[in-house]
């Protein structure tokens, strides 16, 4: 009189074999097998996900995007339960986490709080051959792994006018800066870099200030380090020493001497935490403009999910049941 649910949706075009063991009421072993394939897939366009970063070593904020080779509609829950259910994401050591829509054809995951150190993640998609209903089937993608390095934080505090930079939660500099003034206050918020460049030519026409106001500027800037699609960097800023420590010169980006931003160009990697707090800026978006996703509580980043309770699968008292195909 009971029933037995998969804790995965059956692939298409595949064979299984269901082999059930019980007892009789005296004691006997009674059993059957069963041997079933699911119908093959449409031949149209498969749904499949190109995974992101790259293979190689980040810092504790970066995230796993999936990028979806056509849509899936908010109005299609059933579906997109399915291909999160699907795209599986492991480490080691265990991280608490979960995927996120961010729009019709693109998620992201992350953890509930930064990666540990040294942690290995491993992303691989399980819609192969996956019906979605109206969506067609899932194809094949190509799995990921990379790894997570030393937690390297930098905190920047504009109203103190100081970074401190920590690795693996012990501080390892305090560096004077200075960062937005009136007008032009940098964004607050977590960030994450996103890249670095040794020398970058910034002109303020590139974020609206007009040519041949008092504003403007044309400058070659070194030990670039990029912290938002839109411009905002930390880097050398050798003209504002005198205000480093003390004001807010600058027209968003977070600058310092020459020797402290070598350092920090040196000691930082992609993925590694940029925070600002007490700029007077605007908030950091958690998606468009850079890696925003950690200005989202946990509660705020789970209803991006489509695994509510109802959607998630099923797990007996004794652990998680799965049925793999045979062939």
């Amino acid at each position: 009189g009971g029933h037995w649910r998969n804790t995965e949706p059956l692939r298409a075009g595949q064979a299984y074999t269901v082999r059930v063991g019980a007892q009789d009421g005296a004691g006997a072993p009674v059993g059957v097998s069963l041997l079933f394939r699911t119908a093959p897939p449409d031949d149209g366009g498969r749904l499949t996900a190109e995974f992101g970063p790259r293979p190689g070593t980040y810092g504790a904020g970066e995230i796993v995007t999936a990028d979806l080779s056509h849509p899936v509609p908010a109005d299609a829950p059933e579906a997109r339960a399915r291909v999160e259910q699907a795209l599986q994401v492991t480490s080691q050591p265990h991280t608490e986490g979960a995927w996120h829509w961010v729009d019709d054809s693109t998620l992201h995951y992350r953890p509930r709080t930064y990666w540990p150190a040294h942690t290995v993640v491993r992303v691989r998609s399980g819609l192969d051959g996956v019906e979605l209903g109206e969506h067609g089937y899932g194809g094949p993608s190509e799995p990921l792994e990379f790894t997570v390095g030393d937690r390297i934080e930098a905190v920047t505090d504009s109203a103190a006018h100081v970074m401190t930079v920590r690795r693996n939660g012990r501080v390892i500099r305090t560096i004077p800066v200075t960062t937005g003034k009136e007008g032009f206050r940098t964004r607050s918020g977590v960030k994450v870099v996103l890249g670095k460049e040794y020398k970058v030519r910034m002109r303020g026409d590139t974020v609206g200030i007009q040519k041949g106001t008092k504003e403007f500027y044309d400058l070659p800037v070194f030990y670039a380090t990029r912290v938002t699609w839109s411009g905002e960097y930390v880097h050398a800023a050798p003209w504002s020493v005198e205000a480093q420590g003390e004001e807010n010169v600058s027209h968003g980006c977070t600058g310092m001497s020459t020797a402290d931003a070598a350092w920090f160009f040196d000691t930082v990697r992609e993925g590694d935490i940029v925070e600002v707090v007490n700029s007077g800026g605007e908030k950091m978006p958690p998606f468009g403009n850079g890696i925003g996703d950690w200005n989202l509580d946990w509660r705020t980043w789970l209803s991006g999910s489509a695994l509510t309770p109802a959607a998630a699968p099923h797990q007996p008292p004794g652990g998680p049941s799965r049925l793999d195909p045979t062939t």
